[in-house]
């Protein structure tokens, strides 16, 4: 007889349905009453259990709606400078995204710094969620030059990736990235962008993408949930490195 406590055996039993496909992603889970009915266990334990999911990835509870199976993590290889509509592409997956604010802002002293313009310049700022079969996965803030920011801004930008923009219709080739990955938590703007609990686990990429010339053309602030998205890269060994020891 299994001495685990009950909660854990909620825990397992719910656990193992969604790994056998029982319960699908996006799958609502049972209300606490049907928890409750179907295993004879106490409210209490129903919410440990639930709580230890949510902490190991496999639900989500969303304000208001119930406690849903969370998709699989999308894993995004980060070996080239490539835009979010074709990663998703590559993994066959459908991407959208839904347009929050255009408006021009004067760049501080981030913005400007990374653009190479002086703090207080009139720079494009756009502020969109990015989807994947049509669950969000980023709160993007991208900051142009003014120039360049006000001809993408009168495009499309809910159907028309901004890369594709800036070298298909506006002749400036993209030659390089600058990243910057780290952990951190969803401030409120991000949180209701992405319809998440504010301090809900993110992670931030600063990506500043170079045309010729070595020329800053596109500053951007990435938020990725957590727990939706994995980074990979693969790094190559520098020649002669372990000889020099």
């Amino acid at each position: 007889m299994s001495r685990a406590p009950l909660y854990e055996r909620v825990e397992s039993v719910l656990a193992g349905d969604i790994a056998d496909g029982s319960l699908a992603p996006e799958t609502q889970l049972p209300s606490e009453d049907g928890l409750v009915e179907r295993f004879k266990v106490s409210r209490t334990t129903v919410r440990k259990a639930i709580q230890n999911l949510v902490e190991r990835g496999l639900v989500e509870v969303r304000r208001g709606k119930g406690t849903f199976v969370t998709q699989p993590k999308i894993t995004q290889e980060l070996t080239e400078l490539t835009g979010f509509v074709e990663d998703m592409q590559a993994m066959g997956r459908t991407a959208t995204a839904r347009l929050l604010d255009k408006r021009i802002v004067a760049a501080d002293e981030a913005v400007a710094h990374q653009l190479a313009l002086a703090p207080g310049t009139l720079v494009v700022r756009l502020r969109r969620v990015r989807l994947a079969d049509r669950v969000a996965m980023s709160f993007d803030e991208t900051y142009l030059p003014r120039d360049l920011g006000e001809k993408v801004a009168e495009n499309d930008l809910e159907a028309e990736p901004v890369f594709a923009l800036l070298e298909g219709k506006y002749g400036t080739a993209l030659v390089e990235a600058e990243y910057k990955l780290e952990a951190t938590a969803a401030d409120p703007v991000t949180a209701e962008a992405l319809q998440v609990p504010a301090g809900s686990p993110i992670f931030l990429i600063e990506r500043t993408s170079y045309t010729t010339g070595n020329q800053p053309v596109d500053y951007e602030r990435l938020h990725y949930r957590g727990d939706r998205i994995r980074f990979v890269t693969r790094l190559a060994r520098r020649l002669g490195a372990a000889m020099q020891r």
